[in-house]
Formats: structure tokens, C-alpha cells, sequence
């Protein structure tokens, strides 16, 4: 039997403010006064002095913001390697990711293709990457995605949605303020945190299911409930919960995967461009096939919270455009490994495939 040697995050700091201590993190990382320190930030705070004025800035440091209104692409990626090669004579000491999972991706994609040749389309899959990443660090603003403790970086290509996976995609460092994530819509809230509790279901119900994965996503899967069934109140106690529920739900996957959510929601967002966590919560709404309990206490959270979920988004496309949903879709064998066995392909056809995103 041969088992997967995974790496974790080496460094991690958690605790309301703990962003002020970015400056004492990052200085002995600096290679030199001609690699700057690059910081991607979501654009959403350009306008944000409480957040902006404390990224310490030295030397060529720069702040580069991006929006998150689509999902990181490959040709995004590859654009923003490209202005910084031309831009600077050395790489960067560091990519700072601040924002949501976009964003955290993103980080993770540029600090890999800043030290590998091509394009970042052609490392989409598994353990492609040949050549450590640049050091790198994730700062989430919003808590649910797990990318900032997870192996993948999730990028749409000219032919597929497949994430980077490699050893060399996780952080280097990573900051967890919970008092970043205040100013999230109530909306946004929901879907991301939604993510992280999908991301249990599909872990605690998968057939890849071991105690490894299980010990950190049935933790994940009590915080949420804390946090969208038990609380009345969006606190600072929520804050803090939903992400260290975050943090253990993206570590759940690490020995398993997720399922046939995810699987779905790739397809929605490579064809709509329907962003992650609306996009799960869309497909999940109607897995009740799948995982019955799981649906069940979602629709609780949904009504709980009053948030609506999209319908019909796929009523008017064409067969076409269905088809290349599914398509995107049964790319994801591990997914539907994990949800269903080595056998899926027996249970999962087109035709269902088809029958199900009709519903959506």
C-alpha cells in the first residue's frame, strides 16, 4: 500500500488583529531590496484605509488589486506572471494573497508559475509541478473555501476547471484574523460558509472516508452548525468559528475528497460563470439522492438565515451548452470516486448527468 505524503501549512498564526503582525512575518523573508514583496489584494478594499494602510510597504513592494466578481482563471494568471517578470529583475520575496478564496487561489497559481515554464493550463491536475512555488501566504477575508490550507489551487482554463494540485501549492504562511471577515454580506456569508459545510458532507459520506479526514471534517461539520443552526447572532464568537471551521474542512479533504456537488458546481462555473459558493449551494439543493441528512439540515440553514438560492439557471440552455457542462463535470473522477465508488460511471451517466442540471 502506498500512502500519499502530504505537506501542511508550516506556519500559522490565529487571533483577531493578528494581521498588524504582518511586518514582523514577512521582513526575514525578504530575499533582497530588489524583490519585492507583492500583495493581491481583492478589490472590493481599494477603497478600504483600515485594511490597505496597514500592508507594510518597503523598497518595490507593490499592491495589486483584483476582482473576485469571476473565478480565478488560467489566462489571469499567466497575465499577472508575465507583467511581473517584465516589471522587476528578480522574483518576488513573496505573493501575498488577501481575500477569498479568488484570491487566495490566485496567490497560490502566481507564486507556482512565477518558477515554472508554460502556461498555468498546463499544470491543471495532479502533481504536474516540477519546481517549488515562490514563498507565498494566505490571508482569507471571508471564511468557508478552505483554499487556505488546501493542496489545489482551482483555476478555469481554456478547456476545463481542475485545480493546480502539487505539493508545492500550499502556503508557506498563513494568517487567520477573524476581524477581516466583519464586513462580508449577509449573502456571501452564507454561500462561502456553506462551501465549508459541503465540504463535510461530501468528506463524512465519501467512500475515500479514513480517520485522518474524518477527525477534522466532523469538527468542521460541528462548528457550522454552531454557527448556522444553533447561534441567533452573527458575533464575534461566529467569526471565530466559522474559521477554524474553515481551516479543519479544508484539511478534511486533504486524505479524501469532495463529491458530487462540487463535481456539478465546476460545470455551472466553467459554462455561467457562476461563482464557488453559490454555485455548490445551487447544485446542493437538489442532491437529496445523495446525501439526504446533509440536504435536509442545509435547507434548515437556508431558511434560518432567509437566503435565496438561485433556480432555474440552467432552464434555458442549449444542449450544447449542457453538454459541455457534463463534460467538465465527469472530469472529476476522484470526485465522483469519492461520492460513489469505483463504480460511479454505472450509476452517473450523461443522461442523468443531464436530467439532474435541468432541475438546477
Amino acid at each position: 500500500m502506498q500512502y500519499k505524503n502530504f505537506p501542511m501549512v508550516p506556519r500559522v498564526i490565529f487571533g483577531r488583529g493578528s494581521f498588524n503582525q504582518i511586518q514582523e512575518i514577512l521582513t526575514p523573508k525578504r530575499v533582497n531590496t530588489k524583490a519585492p514583496f507583492i500583495f493581491l489584494v481583492d478589490d472590493v478594499f481599494e477603497n478600504n484605509p483600515w485594511l490597505i494602510d496597514r500592508i507594510p510597504l518597503r523598497f518595490l513592494d507593490q499592491i495589486i488589486f483584483v476582482s473576485a466578481e469571476e473565478e480565478p482563471k488560467t489566462s489571469q494568471v499567466d497575465a499577472l506572471v508575465a507583467e511581473l517578470k517584465s516589471r522587476f529583475t528578480e522574483n518576488p520575496s513573496g505573493i501575498i494573497g488577501i481575500g477569498g478564496g479568488t484570491l487566495l487561489d490566485m496567490a497560490k497559481a502566481v507564486a507556482i508559475m512565477l518558477t515554472n515554464e508554460g502556461s498555468a493550463a498546463d499544470y491543471q491536475g495532479w502533481d504536474l509541478v516540477s519546481n517549488e512555488a515562490v514563498y507565498h501566504v494566505g490571508i482569507p477575508t471571508i471564511s468557508g473555501t478552505g483554499a487556505e490550507v488546501s493542496r489545489t489551487t482551482v483555476l478555469t482554463g481554456p478547456e476545463k476547471k481542475l485545480g493546480i494540485n502539487s505539493d508545492f501549492t500550499p502556503f508557506d504562511q498563513v494568517v487567520l484574523d477573524p476581524e477581516l471577515t466583519r464586513g462580508v454580506p449577509q449573502n456571501q456569508w452564507f454561500y462561502t460558509g456553506m462551501d465549508c459545510y459541503i465540504h463535510c458532507i461530501e468528506s463524512l459520506t465519501g467512500t475515500y472516508l479514513n480517520a485522518f479526514s474524518q477527525s477534522y471534517g466532523e469538527k468542521a461539520l460541528e462548528l457550522c452548525r454552531n454557527v448556522f443552526l444553533e447561534k441567533n447572532v452573527r458575533d464575534e464568537d461566529s467569526e471565530d468559528k466559522l474559521m477554524m471551521a474553515s481551516w479543519h474542512g479544508g484539511m478534511s479533504i486533504a486524505y479524501s475528497q469532495v463529491g458530487v456537488a462540487h463535481a456539478m458546481s465546476y460545470g455551472l462555473s466553467y459554462l455561467l460563470g457562476t461563482k464557488h459558493g453559490i454555485g455548490n449551494c445551487i447544485v446542493f439543493n437538489h442532491l437529496e439522492e445523495f446525501y439526504p441528512q446533509g440536504v435536509s439540515e442545509f435547507k434548515k440553514m437556508v431558511r434560518k438565515h432567509d437566503i435565496d438560492i438561485p433556480k432555474g439557471v440552467c432552464k434555458d440552455l442549449s444542449d450544447k451548452e449542457l453538454d459541455k457542462m457534463i463534460d467538465i463535470a465527469l472530469m472529476l473522477v476522484p470526485l465522483w470516486e469519492n461520492a460513489l465508488g469505483k463504480n460511479w460511471q454505472e450509476i452517473i451517466t450523461r443522461e442523468k448527468l443531464k436530467a439532474m442540471y435541468q432541475k438546477m
